[in-house]
């Protein structure tokens, strides 16, 4: 009796456990992914994306910016290579000399048809040209000079002469010389105007090494804070250059303006 009645219950039990696993095993067959599943091929899930192996857009960026750091710091690192003293404040010496260097930079490009003058011929036409205003100047104190003492001698001005605190000889002379002051200043316009007039072919290229010229003289000539009467300013202007050779002793004399200055001897 025991033994059937197990029987039974086993059988039972089999039979339930039986019927609970085919439906699950139904439900796996029917899975594609499952080992149970009845298809030989293995089908892909439609909720599976293949990776892709292109990067993306942020990555690309990314990239981007550190390509842009990168070439950034390479330039920086030149550029203090190159020029370790740029940090370095520049005065206005050098500031005024690098705006004349451009100005005439422009200047020459303008004038890129006329003749272009080299510093001998140049020296030459600039003496020529203080020659001409020299005698201009000399000939116009002479002009109006005579011209205002014959004014004067007439008696016009016998009003001013008696404002004067001094005898009428002293004040006509001293207002004749006044006009010869004002010719001296008029003539080295006029022998300017001259001057350009008869060389006008090299009008433009004067300018261009005028301002070349003055941008060297400011680059290099000393500071004359530092002058004293046992070391005076050499030339600050530069007016005595009147060739190469004298460029080239006044460079001297500017640096051995700084060598005395700074070893006091």
């Amino acid at each position: 009796m025991l033994s059937s009645t197990a029987t039974t219950m086993l059988r039972a039990g089999v039979s339930r456990s039986s019927g609970a696993l085919q439906p699950m095993l139904l439900r796996s067959a029917a899975c594609p992914c499952s080992p149970f599943s009845m298809n030989t091929k293995l089908q892909q899930p439609t909720f599976l994306r293949p990776l892709s192996t292109s990067p993306s857009a942020l990555v690309l960026r990314f990239r981007a910016q550190q390509q842009t750091q990168q070439a950034q710091q390479q330039l920086r690192r030149a550029s203090s290579s190159s020029s370790p003293t740029s940090t370095r404040p520049r005065s206005d010496a050098e500031l005024d000399a690098n705006a004349a260097e451009a100005a005439a930079a422009a200047q020459s490009a303008a004038h890129a048809g006329e003749p272009v003058l080299d510093w001998n011929t140049f020296f030459k036409l600039r003496k020529t040209r203080r020659r001409v205003q020299l005698a201009f100047s000399v000939i116009m104190t002479l002009i109006t000079s005579g011209a205002g003492g014959a004014v004067l001698s007439t008696g016009v001005a016998d009003a001013m002469v008696a404002q004067v605190p001094l005898e009428p000889m002293f004040a006509i002379g001293l207002m004749t010389a006044s006009f010869g002051a004002l010719g001296w200043l008029m003539g080295p316009a006029l022998g300017g105007v001259v001057f350009n007039a008869l060389k006008s072919k090299y009008r433009g290229q004067m300018e261009i090494k005028e301002s070349q010229f003055f941008a060297r003289i400011k680059k290099h000539r000393v500071d004359p804070s530092a002058s004293s009467m046992g070391n005076p300013v050499p030339d600050f202007y530069g007016e005595k250059i009147s060739s190469v050779a004298g460029y080239r002793q006044w460079l001297k004399d500017q640096r051995a303006f700084n060598r005395k200055r700074t070893t006091f001897v």
